[in-house]
């Protein structure tokens, strides 16, 4: 077991990040000098929306998503919805609406898939993810070519803590598409949790690399390792990235980040990072432990005694 100062508030930030980045090898480069637009996208209800492979949220009953912060340039949009066709168009640089029609799927095999998604999202206990593995084998089953359901097999059985297993289905993933950061991130993170930190690192590494340096999940995870090995300067270089890629979708990243600044006593640039994230989520899952801890930072930077 990896020890944490706050366990039960990493876990959570772990699960609410890894559920929702989906990261694959058609990502792009970004920099701090992009401009940065808003997109509103239209489609199916309760459709999830991925740019760059990367997933940015789900629409609402009226099937519209506003991206906030999205970089200019050219993108690939891929939208799913359970009962649809998944599918994935160009967006032209410039472009501020974008409307995605789907098609019904009569595809075994693809409704199986986001059968199999939707148990792994909606997994609360073993039990359930295990319904998940089953779900995902079934689709495999019927549709040998899908690679990303080897990949979702993947993260629920590192949910199991089925190490050897999960890392048996990024293999198979990777003899389908050669190059795919979002395997090589999740393998990183297997690595990790099996207490691998050098190989981990050289997972997400290669994940950075074949995203073309666009990759949060592997960010956050190389993050992680850093801090774990004590190179906090590091660690808080990798948030940053993940930051400018995520930072709308994910303000988990950061209380990930916060928590780098107080092990370094910098306790500004961690209420900083505290407040982004309530900025971003004021009713998220981790508002209420946030508000707490910015309070409790503040009397540490004050040099007040803090009583359990």
């Amino acid at each position: 077991m990896r020890s944490e100062s706050r366990p039960w508030l990493f876990a959570l930030c772990i699960l609410l990040l890894t559920s929702n980045l989906c990261v694959g090898q058609r990502s792009r480069g970004t920099s701090n000098s992009d401009s940065v637009v808003v997109l509103t996208i239209t489609t199916e209800p309760n459709a999830i929306v991925w740019i760059d492979d990367v997933r940015r949220g789900v629409t609402d009953g009226s099937g519209k998503l506003a991206i906030k912060r999205l970089r200019s340039g050219r993108h690939r949009v891929l939208v799913r919805a359970n009962g649809f066709k998944e599918t994935t168009v160009p967006l032209p640089a410039g472009r501020r609406q974008l409307s995605v029609k789907l098609l019904r799927t009569t595809d075994a095999g693809e409704l199986a898939f986001q059968e199999a998604e939707t148990a792994r999202e909606q997994a609360k206990d073993d039990e359930s993810r295990a319904r998940a593995v089953e779900l995902y084998r079934n689709a495999i089953e019927l549709k040998p070519s899908l690679a990303a359901a080897h990949v979702g097999l993947a993260r629920v059985l590192l949910d199991l803590n089925q190490h050897n297993e999960a890392l048996a289905e990024i293999a198979a993933a990777r003899r389908l598409r050669r190059v795919y950061p979002e395997a090589s991130a999740v393998e990183g993170r297997i690595h990790r949790e099996a207490a691998f930190d050098d190989e981990a690192i050289r997972s997400f590494r290669r994940a950075i690399q074949e995203g073309r340096g666009f990759q949060p999940e592997a960010h956050v995870g190389l993050a992680r390792v850093l801090e774990e090995k004590g190179d906090l300067v590091q660690a808080i270089a990798e948030y940053r990235k993940a930051i400018d890629q995520l930072a709308d979708s994910e303000p988990v990243i950061y209380q990930l980040l916060g928590g780098v600044y107080e092990r370094m006593q910098n306790y500004k640039e961690a209420v900083a990072a505290y407040e982004k994230y309530l900025e971003l989520a004021p009713k998220g899952s981790l508002a209420p432990a946030l508000r707490s801890i910015i309070e409790q930072v503040r009397r540490d930077a004050a040099g007040q005694e803090i009583i359990p």
